[in-house]
């Protein structure tokens, strides 16, 4: 539910176009039942359904259903909107949205970079077809912003994306480090969820009793209700406690193991041709802090990727300069450290990631 979710988020901002919702699902694990991508009809059905904002259709009519709704009615209403307006047959290339739309913005003016497609007929025949990316030109100074071709475009991405790419020896290393840290934690909480379980039970028994009691007629009603109040809190309290500890000691653990992945991963995605998945990695690593300065993407000035990005590329910077071992781990292990990093070293803080 949460990548269907975000799918319907992800169009109704109209800057995704079917085909980019299509990868963006297989991406995430959801292909059609041969295990290819979902088919643009078949993505256009599932942003129509009414299902997924909680009603559905029967009998050709739309009924109110009982389920936990996927999106707001505000989300999808917006999805139906676009829907609508690229199911318009003319110009439909030319407002079909562009695949790194909504990733830069306009070093010059500091308004957002769109994409632009462009057909160019020869008087001998031949037909060309481009897209470049511009200033939207909104803003009220004149912008003197040059535009970029789409292919150098991606090259200049597909480059920076690789500095941050996870070698698959160090994926391999941390991924046992995590299996024994998993443990180690398991280990250290096993006393106090064991003490807090036996107390737990305990009021348990407290509070049948004290019930027993009361139907008994031994126990006057005001004070079984201040005792059962009473145990009631502190049960609650052990309960939470507990929820904490276990959070504490493994919270981080399930998202260090798929920044891992997505890392190990950014190498075939700077290589390959999806420029969707690309616009996807970037806006991870970069967030919205890209720029397009004289044709060249940078980083904003005094910005930096986030965190465990920026640490992964400084260990990218210092292999050949130090030993892998001290790149790849900080003195103390890979929980994550009280403060923030500053170590060109791999920052497994999941908390943050």
């Amino acid at each position: 539910s949460v990548i269907i979710r975000k799918a319907f988020t992800l169009y109704a901002k109209n800057s995704s176009r079917l085909e980019d919702i299509s990868n963006f699902l297989a991406q995430s694990g959801i292909h059609s039942r041969n295990g290819k991508r979902l088919h643009r009809d078949r993505i256009t059905f599932i942003l129509s359904n009414p299902f997924y904002y909680g009603h559905f259709r029967y009998g050709g009519e739309i009924h109110e259903g009982k389920h936990q709704p996927v999106v707001s009615k505000k989300i999808f209403d917006k999805a139906q909107e676009v829907l609508k307006q690229r199911g318009r047959p003319h110009h439909k290339q030319k407002n079909e949205p562009q695949p790194f739309c909504g990733l830069l913005s306009c070093a010059s003016c500091g308004m957002m970079i769109t994409g632009e497609y462009k057909v160019k007929r020869q008087k001998n025949g031949n037909v060309h077809e481009y897209v470049y990316y511009h200033c939207t030109k909104k803003s009220k100074m004149k912008c003197p912003e040059p535009c970029i071709r789409e292919e150098e475009l991606d090259r200049q991405l597909s480059s920076l994306i690789q500095k941050f790419s996870l070698r698959q020896d160090w994926a391999e290393q941390l991924r046992e480090m995590l299996e024994k840290e998993k443990s180690e934690s398991a280990q250290s909480s096993t006393a106090f969820v064991q003490e807090a379980g036996e107390r737990i039970r305990a009021i348990q028994t407290k509070l049948q009793r004290l019930l027993d009691g009361y139907l008994e007629q031994d126990i006057e009603r005001e004070i079984y209700r201040t005792e059962k109040a009473k145990l009631l809190s502190e049960k609650k309290s052990l309960e939470e406690q507990m929820t904490r500890i276990e959070q504490k000691r493994t919270g981080w653990l399930e998202p260090a193991e798929e920044w891992i992945r997505e890392a190990e991963n950014l190498p075939t995605i700077a290589n390959g041709e999806d420029l969707f998945l690309k616009k996807v990695a970037a806006k991870k690593i970069f967030g919205s802090n890209l720029i397009l300065s004289n044709r060249k993407v940078r980083l904003k000035p005094e910005k930096v990727p986030q965190i465990q990005w920026a640490a992964l590329a400084a260990a990218n910077s210092q292999i050949g300069k130090m030993e892998t071992s001290r790149i790849l781990v900080r003195e103390g292990g890979i929980e994550p450290p009280p403060g923030a990093w500053k170590a060109p070293v791999l920052p497994l803080n999941h908390s943050r990631i």
